[in-house]
């Protein structure tokens, strides 16, 4: 029998290797600029096309390369940082060039320009799926250029599976903001299609945060800092008024990297206690800094998760900071956006304790010269686990819609003339029907009748607005912005009247008819919300996301009392409806009791 184990070609080996690191134009992105940021850039430049399918295209004024190692970083396995292997477990860096060139260079057509300060001539080459087509000298500014075209067009089964450009730019802003936040020191733009989405100047932490994510911002921050041997924490959590139903704006940087960490997570959510409503996420940006040789970055491909050493403890001394942080938030001294504060460091910075200005009042947190308070306190914590993180559950849209177990609800089951009904506690409607009685949770009822009525509009197009009095204009961050255009003519067909006002701006003219009289432009924010948070916990498509959105926003709450013809009236319709038995999110939103069970509970 002959020998079946050969090595792959090199093309094919790359194309393989290219599945762990780019998944889609956001991991280009990505790769890209970490390098620059290796190269010692204080200026990048970030142009993508088509969300990034045509077009990412980095250039940054760094170190550059010479011609050698502009040709050896498209080899497979080349870098400059990693000389043994004990260098795996006490990286600072992002790596500089080489590694994912090569993945890169697989499945795109790549243009490289470099050129160092000392060279005279800078290097020019062109990568076609793997395949060297040209290098040669070229005149250019120091620094590198990095063109990445057409992505995927070798493998065109990948490029298939991208999404639509809106969900493709998503991704690209999250992986711009993680890089900008991390390094606010460094100067950083961002064109999508020739429009200017960013352009961040050298600056604080603080002020790129209102930067990235809107003015609305400046009043929100808390400096958030401690420093123990085991862990430094600097950097800002959101006052929990400002929280939000959907997840995205939390950022963990371990040694100046960004980290997933449900676990540090909890430790933050903990933290605020019931000053957080339910199922929200407070903003928060914070920077550990723990010694490399009691992590391991490398249990996950893109670098995202990693092991502590002593998680516990940490845990536990990032709770207590966030607490603290919390207590005295009222009294703190307000931010000073002029301050030049800045978080963006050097790793070998990172290595030396170096101190950090919050800009609180312009006081810098040293080191403490006694720990004993710590370490009292964590003498406490260490026989003891944090409670377990909550799971949150997808729900299965309409999952218990066919059970068989329930009566289906219709107006046959109603009197005619229906005198008999009351509210319980103004969360629950009691009424007496022909077999017996039901009892009505308002709000789940309320939104099953909503859901079904948005659809309907959304389905047949059908549009019925209020006008406000006096325009009210929304800042929106580049990605929610993209996101209502994505979904502009759905939006405007439940309702609400909307314009484009300037970059990343929208002006609200109109909302549904059927919403309360007093409603303002948060309405509008809270659908958006509501939808990211939909969108990451169920499986519908958009006009489901967008009725169940709008719904959950504008049912009467539980607490809201109601009149007798309007406990009647939301009766009427929720019998009238095609699945009057749930609300649209699977809860129920009737328990009918017939004579028999009434008198079964008293036997």
């Amino acid at each position: 029998m002959s020998d079946i184990i050969q090595l792959l070609p090199e093309n094919i080996a790359n194309q393989i290797a290219a599945g762990e690191v780019v998944q889609r134009p956001a991991s280009v992105v990505k790769e890209l600029m970490e390098n620059s940021i290796d190269a010692g850039a204080d200026k990048i430049s970030l142009i993508v096309k088509d969300a990034g399918k045509l077009l990412v295209q980095v250039i940054d004024n760094g170190k550059g390369m010479s011609e050698r190692d502009a040709r050896m970083c498209f080899e497979r396995h080349a870098t400059s940082k990693i000389k043994q292997s004990g260098d795996l477990f006490k990286l600072h860096t992002y790596g500089f060039r080489g590694e994912a060139m090569a993945s890169i260079a697989a499945v795109a057509q790549v243009e490289l320009r470099s050129k160092r300060e000392e060279d005279e001539w800078g290097t020019a080459i062109r990568m076609d799926g793997s395949e060297l087509k040209a290098q040669e000298p070229v005149a250019c500014d120091k620094g590198t250029s990095i063109a990445v075209r057409n992505l995927f067009y070798n493998v065109p089964a990948r490029r298939n599976f991208l999404k639509s450009n809106s969900v493709e730019l998503r991704h690209i802003f999250d992986e711009f903001h993680r890089i900008a936040l991390a390094y606010p020191a460094v100067a950083m733009s961002l064109h999508q299609n020739d429009l200017e989405v960013y352009n961040l100047p050298k600056e604080k932490l603080a002020q790129r945060v209102v930067n990235i994510f809107g003015k609305s911002y400046q009043g929100q921050l808390i400096s958030c800092s401690e420093d123990t041997d085991v862990l430094k924490i600097q950097g800002y959590i959101g006052k929990p008024e400002f929280a939000k139903k959907s997840r995205g704006e939390q950022f963990f940087f371990v040694n100046g990297r960004y980290i997933r960490s449900n676990y540090l997570h909890h430790a933050v959510s903990f933290a605020y206690g019931e000053l957080l409503g339910d199922d929200n996420y407070p903003f928060y940006v914070l920077f550990l800094t723990v010694d490399p040789a009691k992590i391991d970055v490398n249990v996950h491909p893109t670098k995202t998760e990693i092991k502590f050493e002593d998680e516990k403890t940490l845990y536990h001394i990032l709770r207590a900071t966030v607490k603290k942080a919390l207590a005295t938030h009222n009294i703190i001294p307000a931010i000073d956006y002029d301050l030049n504060v800045n978080f963006g460091i050097s790793p070998s910075e990172m290595t030396q304790g170096t101190n950090f200005d919050l800009g609180n009042g312009g006081n810098t947190f040293q080191k403490k010269k006694n720990n004993q308070d710590w370490q009292s306190l964590l003498e406490g914590f260490r026989n003891t686990s944090p409670r377990e993180e909550p799971s949150m559950e997808t729900l299965k849209f309409e999952s218990k819609i066919n059970d068989g177990n329930n009566e289906r609800l219709n107006k046959d089951l109603l009197y005619s003339d229906n005198t008999t009904t009351f509210q319980l506690h103004q969360r629950y409607i009691v009424t007496q029907i022909k077999s017996g009685m039901a009892l009505i949770d308002q709000q789940a009822a309320h939104e099953r009748i909503l859901y079904e009525k948005y659809l309907n509009m959304l389905q047949n197009k059908y549009v019925a607005s209020q006008q406000f009095l006096f325009p009210q204009s929304i800042e929106l961050n580049a990605s929610d912005f993209e996101l209502v255009m994505e979904m502009e003519e759905e939006i405007k067909a439940l309702g609400f009247v909307f314009n484009v006002f300037g970059k990343n701006t929208i002006v609200v003219n109109g909302i549904p008819a059927d919403l309360p009289k007093n409603s303002d432009k948060n309405v509008f924010e809270n659908l958006i919300e509501e939808y990211k948070r939909n969108q990451s916990e169920l499986q519908l498509n958009r006009h489901e996301n967008l009725a169940l959105s709008i719904a959950r926003k504008s049912a009467i709450k539980a607490g809201t009392k109601l009149t007798l013809t309007e406990m009647n009236s939301l009766i009427d319709q929720l019998f009238a409806c095609k699945v009057p038995n749930y609300a649209p999110g699977g809860n129920q939103t009737v328990i009918l009791l017939s004579m028999e069970k009434i008198a079964q509970l008293f036997n």
